[in-house]
């Protein structure tokens, strides 16, 4: 049955086949929006998000047309995703920008100012940070792949799906680095591979060759970035590009039947359900995620004095203030000032 959504002229369509068919008044909208974030190579979870966004306004204004709408209306439903919704700021933030993307990009109109807009207000909270000690027992508490997904998160500073969507040749055990590949904001950066895990990482990767080699036999391939899998289709069942931490089952694209099998990356919910019960199991007052770890990584680096920069570069902070953060949760202050207490 079509929803509601699928009923509006132009916005999404009625059946899977009618999906790219233009109506009287001209081409369907979502489909115009995927394409045009795809062109421009937004990640498929941003594609995600945006989507859902512009199904919310379009239901917010009894469903009519985004080209119906103007700045009014489209304060209104940011307002009251602040008001009534009580929306964190970044979710308000991710709002205003898939609705910006829409009118800017595939509507070709310009909002102008958007008066009167209440913004959601953002929470002044520090990170959670573990100490040393506390960051080893969590460790210790987990075994297997989640276990050496950890291990990287902390040891290399990396976010969750930097660490799920890295392949083979991103691990360059000669050089102790790993490359993260169009990690958030779409920008490209090295970090160090931990000595610690080299040996663990490799007998992984012998494991992984093992399955690779069996899925090549199957005719089952990665999905590779962009049009690479046009250009070179080779590269789909390639050992270089075959993911770090595959998932355990293949996957076959819906409505589409007969399309070849892919092996994606392992699901974000294994390492985050592991991360979580291992701090349970190490008797943690305060919730462990696997955000934790990067937020320990970079605490750790800037007690070991190195600087800001650095830390910067190696978390692929656009800007120096975010890094910043980190300053005000180190254990001898923010500014490296001691207490005039201990001196006594």
């Amino acid at each position: 049955m079509a929803s509601g959504m699928d009923r509006v002229p132009g916005v999404g369509a009625a059946t899977p086949v009618e999906a790219g068919k233009p109506t009287a008044s001209g081409p369907r909208l979502l489909p115009q929006l995927r394409s045009a974030l795809r062109a421009r190579h937004y990640s498929r979870a941003t594609e995600r998000a945006y989507v859902l966004w512009v199904r919310r306004l379009v239901r917010f204004h009894g469903m009519r047309h985004p080209n119906e709408l103007g700045p009014e209306e489209i304060t209104a439903f940011l307002t009251d995703l602040a008001e009534r919704g009580r929306v964190s700021a970044s979710t308000q933030t991710q709002a205003l920008s898939a609705i910006l993307f829409l009118y800017r990009s595939v509507l070709r109109r310009d909002l102008g100012w958007l008066d009167g807009l209440v913004r959601a207000k953002a929470p002044e909270r520090l990170p959670v940070v573990l100490t040393r000690q506390e960051v080893v027992a969590v460790l210790d508490a987990m075994e297997g792949t989640s276990r050496l997904a950890a291990h990287l998160l902390y040891g290399s500073g990396l976010r969750l799906m930097e660490c799920l969507t890295l392949r083979v040749k991103d691990v360059e055990f000669e050089k102790g680095q790993l490359t993260v590949r169009r990690g958030k904001g779409g920008k490209d950066r090295v970090t160090m591979l931990p000595r610690v895990v080299e040996r663990d990482l490799r007998a992984h990767l012998e494991g992984v060759k093992v399955q690779h080699l069996e899925d090549v036999r199957r005719g089952v391939a990665v999905p590779l970035p962009e049009a690479l899998e046009r250009k070179a289709k080779g590269m789909a069942v390639a050992w270089p590009w075959w993911w770090v931490f595959p998932a355990g089952r293949r996957y076959v694209p819906p409505g589409r039947a007969r399309a070849r099998e892919w092996r994606m990356y392992l699901h974000p919910t294994v390492i985050q359900r592991s991360v979580t019960q291992a701090g349970k199991r190490a008797g943690l007052t305060h919730r462990v995620t696997c955000h934790t770890f990067r937020h320990s990584f970079a605490t750790h680096l800037l007690e070991d004095g190195y600087d800001i920069r650095t830390v910067q570069e190696l978390l692929g902070h656009r800007s120096v203030t975010t890094t910043m953060i980190y300053t005000h949760v180190l254990n001898r202050g923010g500014l490296g000032v001691r207490s005039p207490l201990d001196r006594r």
